[in-house]
């Protein structure tokens, strides 16, 4: 690590703490003495969405957490449980190791998930995800869903 200050190359570490996200050091010039705090962070992979009509976006876990939201919406499920979701479902999407990943995928996690925390978020969500056409289809899913 470099000093800001005089450019030397030889620092010591003060101090050391686990942030959630970032590790932050503070950290002493050994050449000028003066002392500056350093912040690093694990660099995530980059995601790509491939989209039903081909177009690509990047991943936005917001975006992901806003669905879930939605389906969840008026049901006596904590905020906390549907970030536990979204950082699950992002986790495994990571794990895949693909830069580009089919939003199919991701909607299947999200249906795959949702039926294990609510049955009624995971009909909202497969209703539209799935695009039911009529009150037969949400029939056929109840029914599969006993």
């Amino acid at each position: 690590m470099k000093c800001p200050f005089c450019d030397n190359k030889e620092t010591k570490v003060i101090d050391k703490r686990d942030l959630d996200d970032s590790t932050r050091r503070r950290r002493e010039c050994l050449s000028c003495k003066k002392r500056y705090t350093t912040y690093e962070k694990i660099e995530t992979q980059k995601l790509i969405i491939q989209k039903k009509d081909l177009r690509r976006e990047n991943f936005n876990k917001e975006k992901l957490r806003i669905g879930l939201l939605k389906a969840c919406e008026k049901r006596p499920i904590p905020i906390e449980k549907i970030d536990q979701v979204a950082d699950r479902i992002e986790a495994q999407l990571l794990q895949l190791g693909k830069k580009e990943i089919p939003s199919k995928i991701i909607g299947e996690k999200v249906i795959k998930e949702l039926k294990k925390l609510d049955k009624v978020a995971y009909i909202r969500f497969a209703s539209v995800y799935r695009d039911f056409k009529d009150v037969n289809d949400f029939k056929k899913e109840l029914k599969d869903l006993r």
